[in-house]
């Protein structure tokens, strides 16, 4: 195999290395500029202690101890079942913040996102090149050979949002004003348009920035609507990859199938369908503070395979739990820190990150689903800034099983029946639950037991007794029957050919003189990193450097895990995959090719810090 030489940049990347501090400052200044007002509120009180929630009729006591040095032990939780020991490392910057009013866990329903529902038409009417008021993009690429069918207003505003009931009702930004925004639902070989409608303030208070950027994650979209993070818009401001401001962005999906030119017949490879996506802006230096305010949502799409329909009798379709808000449930995990006074809390000067101390599930903290004695499908989304979750479902103090279905929006080629669920940043989880094995009346619970302290990743302690994220009230008999079923082949795989003379490149995830980089060098939004051929197999290495643990995203295309430390990958990561977690030390190789699109892309840590503070590399697709 070739090996990608880069000794030919190595004068480039030491004149990099030479000019980091001052781009650093550039940055670091762009930031502070934009909120400035979040330091006026900032009250240095004292740091959230991560909770071990119990049910609410439990008492929890926490002590925590001076800090040690890393690697030492400290601070106790105790609680009526159990004593975990919790690590604390004090050698790295974390964000303070005045302690919040108590939130009792389960007192609100969980909400289901709304669907999205199409408009009959558009004004001014969308085209190929951008419209009267559009911000200016490039022309779609394929408007012609995929024509969109249906049509969608999305509007990135202000709402107003009720996190718990023990805290204040507060302004939030989200798609439609609605924390997580609504949920797309979608059809391969049913091309749409979404008009993206910039609504947010002009002038903002606190943390966060008023442009977007609004990117399909795992979308197999042209570049031109991808939501690249220099392609950021307002009314009156504009990215370095656009060409004037707008009131609005329109975003073509093709939802077609990745591959075209070696699969004519189904315009794609059907083996690379998918499920659930997520969208969420991507504005430049901003993704973390805008997310955290609430601008993500689902985008759930299907296929003769995954229809949708668990009563369908059609060869092959495989009659998964069906009816997106009913029985097949988006569920969007978010942690969140609050100040004293119950407000929101977000420190976009830290650029170690912040772990939140309270847990959201869909925009609530701790809520409950009230379910029937029949199997869900539940889509779990990791959407926090940096924290790490694993799950797992406890009954009577006992973990239950469940069917592991999917993994980062791709079906497996069979199930996996476990008792946990990992997911890192923006990692995607789909499980079977079948609740008709537990009598009408339980409590069932899904639990997170991963330790994580702060912006280094988890600590790789499992947690005993873990905190209670969400309940399942299992009160009802099915009011129909259950024809659902979890067949033992989801969807066929090949498996993975390297072909002969395979190009490999070589990306280093890592930490220099207090700065994130990949490859030694902080993200250029006007200047890729690498040209990739159209259709053409690479080999991608990548490796996590230093301590910290990296979530890595590559846009456009999927991949498949070859090794992971040279080992093969363990079965969940067998499939497709967009989010690659790098543990520290960790190198991981991937197989990709770069289907159908051109132009420009980003790979990037999707701990939303860190790719705020540049640790994100461009790449050009050409033919």
């Amino acid at each position: 195999m070739d090996t990608f030489d880069e000794k030919k940049e190595s004068k480039e990347t030491e004149e990099r290395k030479e000019g980091r501090h001052t781009r650093r400052w550039v940055v670091t200044g762009g930031l502070a500029a934009a909120g400035a007002g979040v330091l006026a509120a900032v009250r240095e009180s004292g740091a959230p202690t991560p909770a071990t929630a119990q049910p609410a009729a439990t008492t929890t006591t926490t002590t925590t101890k001076a800090a040690v040095p890393a690697g030492k032990t400290t601070g106790t939780t105790t609680t009526q079942s159990a004593t975990t020991t919790s690590s604390v490392r004090n050698d790295f910057m974390q964000s303070r913040v005045g302690k919040a009013p108590a939130t009792p866990p389960f007192m609100v329903k969980l909400p289901i996102p709304e669907v999205k529902e199409p408009v009959e038409r558009l004004n001014p009417a969308p085209g190929e090149f951008p419209v009267e008021d559009e911000a200016g993009r490039l022309p779609h690429q394929v408007w012609h050979k995929y024509p969109p069918r249906k049509f969608y207003e999305l509007r990135a505003r202000k709402g107003s949002h009720s996190f718990h009931p023990h805290l204040p009702e507060q302004d939030i930004w989200g798609f439609d004003g609605i924390l997580p925004g609504p949920t797309f639902v979608a059809n391969y070989g049913e091309p749409i348009l979404v008009r993206i409608e910039n609504d947010l303030p002009d002038n903002p208070t606190g943390f966060g920035s008023p442009e977007i950027s609004t990117h399909l994650h795992n979308g197999h979209n042209p570049s031109e609507s991808d939501g690249f993070p220099g392609d950021y818009f307002s009314r009156d401001k504009y990215g370095p990859t656009l060409t004037r401001a707008g009131k609005f962005k329109d975003h073509h999906y093709p939802n077609k199938l990745s591959n075209s030119a070696d699969f004519p017949g189904t315009d794609g490879d059907p083996e690379g369908a998918l499920g659930t996506l997520w969208y969420h802006d991507h504005r430049m230096e901003f993704t973390a503070p805008n997310v955290y305010k609430g601008l993500a949502g689902f985008y759930l799409i299907f296929d003769g395979l995954d229809t949708g329909n668990e009563r369908d009798e059609r060869t092959g379709a495989l009659r998964l739990p069906s009816g997106v808000g009913k029985y097949d449930i988006p569920l969007m995990f978010q942690d969140k820190s609050f100040d004293s006074g119950g407000y929101l809390y977000f420190n976009q000067f830290d650029p170690e990150g912040m772990v939140g101390d309270k847990f959201c599930v869909n925009g609530k903290i701790q809520p409950y689903f009230s379910v029937e004695k029949r199997k869900y499908r539940f889509r779990a989304l990791n959407a926090s800034s940096l924290r790490f979750y694993e799950f797992y479902l406890v009954h009577n103090g006992a973990d239950q099983k469940f069917y592991h279905i999917a993994n980062d929006g791709n079906l497996l080629t069979s199930p996996i029946y476990t008792d946990r669920l990992r997911l890192a940043t923006a990692e995607r989880g789909d499980i079977v639950i079948d609740f008709s094995k537990f009598p009408l009346g339980s409590k069932v619970y899904l639990v997170n037991r991963l330790e994580h302290l702060d912006g280094r990743g988890p600590t790789g302690k499992r947690l005993t007794p873990g905190t209670q994220i969400l309940r399942f009230d299992v009160d009802a008999e099915p009011k129909e029957k259950d024809e659902s079923q979890v067949p033992a082949l989801l969807r066929p795989l090949r498996r993975a050919v390297v072909p002969p003379n395979t190009k490999v490149r070589r990306w280093e995830f890592d930490r220099e003189n207090d700065l994130w980089t990949v490859n030694h060098k902080l993200f250029d939004v006007t200047k890729p990193a690498a040209i990739i051929k159209q259709g053409v197999d690479e080999i991608w290495e990548l490796q996590g450097k230093g301590s910290w643990s990296h979530p890595v995203h590559i846009h456009f295309e999927e991949a498949r895990i070859l090794t992971r430390n040279g080992l093969p990958p363990p079965p969940h990561e067998r499939g497709r995959k967009d989010v690659f977690e790098l543990k520290p030390g960790e190198v991981v190789r991937i197989l990709i090719c770069f289907e159908d699109f051109v132009g420009k892309y980003i790979m990037h840590c999707h701990n939303t810090i860190h790719e705020d503070h540049h640790m994100m590399v461009r790449f050009d697709v050409v033919k």
